[in-house]
């Protein structure tokens, strides 16, 4: 055996209500840190996962109670990666709006991915979970980009999470982004109605285009400030397409401010020379009902230090 792999004998793990709803293969993913997803795979396909002694496939949602067999697995010791980058967990306590025990609020920070992948080890949510090794459930409720900051909701709860869920669905939770836009936006101009269709290129990247094959997508529009060459608005996405508002802004002729894939302007290196260097899109607050008190609440985020000079700049 090899000298960073540790032998785990058969365990038995009895489910949590709370867990009710999830899919077998996800919570073995989290159940068992380190070990490939192909193993997982493998162990559910040989029938060495049995739930309620019976052999179940990977699709299959647990239920309150089930007792899961979970067999003598190899476990890799190596620590994740995110715990190297104990420096980035600590200040994420920084990000934190407000917390209980059903959901947190983060005011992510415009560079930072809310989930490792696409070459990238560490990501938002994995920081979070370092933050909380206690934390049986964590989960992000929707995401923003990468350059994007702002708002952004994590449940603690698999029953918060499939509540938050429902809203998002129903269109009963309310997003609201501020962009600083080249141009004059116009006063009476309100929304931008244009389908998204969304291209990965080979490297992976993604960008999306306005086209006629593409989603339905809408978003609102208000003015919120003017000034001599731009204009600060406020977005509300009435659908959650990717990139929806940097795209739809394009699309209107008047591109966000910082913006490095969808700004075909020059204005960029003159908001540059002012401080600006990152795309002028925050997600500024979040309108949802509370699911465990029912009650309708509002946060907001405010805006980091190059966002706030940029305006009073611009102010003056």
């Amino acid at each position: 055996m090899n000298n960073n792999e540790t032998f785990q004998q058969v365990s038995f793990v009895e489910i949590d209500p709370e867990l009710a709803g999830q899919r077998i293969d996800n919570f073995l993913k989290t159940h068992l840190k380190g070990v490939p997803k192909s193993m997982i795979y493998r162990i559910l396909r040989k029938g060495e996962v049995r739930v309620n002694k019976k052999r179940i496939k990977p699709e299959y949602k647990l239920q309150a109670h089930d007792v899961i067999r979970v067999p003598p697995i190899r476990v890799s010791d190596a620590p994740e990666p995110v715990n190297v980058k104990l420096d980035k967990v600590a200040v994420m306590q920084d990000y934190i709006i407000y917390e209980d025990d059903r959901i947190m609020v983060i005011n992510k920070p415009s560079g930072l991915a809310v989930h490792g992948g696409s070459g990238l080890s560490f990501g938002l949510i994995e920081g979070l979970r370092a933050l909380r090794p206690d934390a049986k459930f964590m989960e992000l409720v929707h995401r923003i980009d990468r350059d994007t900051s702002g708002i952004l909701l994590v449940a603690k709860r698999r029953s918060a999470l499939r509540h938050l869920h429902e809203q998002l669905r129903d269109k009963k939770m309310q997003k609201r982004y501020h962009a600083l836009v080249w141009g004059q936006w116009p006063e009476n101009r309100f929304k931008v109605k244009a389908p998204l269709l969304k291209n990965v290129l080979k490297s992976g990247e993604r960008i999306v285009n306005v086209n006629p094959e593409g989603k339905p997508s809408e978003t609102r529009y208000r003015v919120l400030q003017a000034f001599a060459q731009t204009t600060l608005v406020e977005a509300s996405p009435i659908t959650g397409r990717t990139h929806q508002i940097r795209v739809h802004c394009l699309h209107a002729g008047f591109p966000i401010g910082g913006d490095p894939k969808y700004n075909d302007i020059d204005g960029n290196a003159q908001l540059a020379t002012q401080g600006l260097k990152r795309l002028f899109l925050h997600a500024h607050s979040l309108s949802f009902i509370h699911p465990k008190t029912l009650e309708q609440v509002t946060f907001k985020a405010p805006y980091d230090e190059q966002l706030t000079n940029i305006i009073a700049k611009l102010s003056t």
